[in-house]
C-alpha cells in the first residue's frame, strides 16, 4: 500500500451497531441502532467540522493559542428520487483568541484559514464538494 492510502474497516457487533478499526488500531462504535454512539449521517458531519478544525487550528495556532474553538455543523436530510442524501451543509466556527498582538494576528488570519481549508486543504469537504464517486463491491461476486 502506498503513503497515500487509506482505509477503515468495519465489524458488526449488532443489528445496526459496528465497530470501525482504523489502520493503527484505533476503534469506535457507531450505528444506526446504537443509542449511546453516533449515526453515520453524524459521523459524516463531524468529519467535516474535525477537518477543517485541524486545518484552522493549526493555521491560527502559530498565531495564538484559541481561547475557544468549536464548530457546528449543519445540514437538511432529504428523501425524494434521487434517493436519501444531505443538503444545504453549513459549517459554522466559533473562535476566539486573547486580546494582544498575537490574539489580533489570529483574528486576522482566521477568515483566510477558514476559506483555504474550504477551498484546498480538508479532504473530506474537497471530496464530497467534487462529488467522488464511490465503487461498491461485494467479496465473491462478480458485480453488483
Amino acid at each position: 500500500m502506498s503513503d497515500s492510502h487509506r482505509s477503515v474497516s468495519l465489524e458488526r457487533l449488532d443489528e445496526g451497531v459496528y465497530l470501525a478499526r482504523n489502520a493503527r488500531g484505533h476503534e469506535l462504535r457507531f450505528g444506526s441502532k446504537d443509542p449511546e454512539g453516533f449515526t453515520p449521517v453524524e459521523l459524516l458531519l463531524a468529519a467535516i467540522a474535525g477537518c477543517s478544525a485541524v486545518d484552522v487550528d493549526v493555521v491560527t495556532g502559530r498565531r495564538s493559542a484559541a481561547e475557544t474553538f468549536g464548530a457546528r455543523v449543519d445540514a437538511e436530510y432529504v428523501r425524494d428520487e434521487q434517493g436519501n442524501r444531505l443538503t444545504d451543509i453549513t459549517l459554522t466556527f466559533s473562535v476566539t483568541f486573547p486580546e494582544g498582538p498575537d490574539g489580533d494576528a489570529a483574528r486576522e488570519i482566521l477568515p483566510r484559514a477558514v476559506r483555504t481549508s474550504h477551498d484546498r486543504t480538508c479532504t473530506v469537504s474537497r471530496t464530497l464538494e467534487s462529488g467522488t464517486p464511490v465503487t461498491v463491491r461485494v467479496e465473491g461476486v462478480d458485480a453488483l
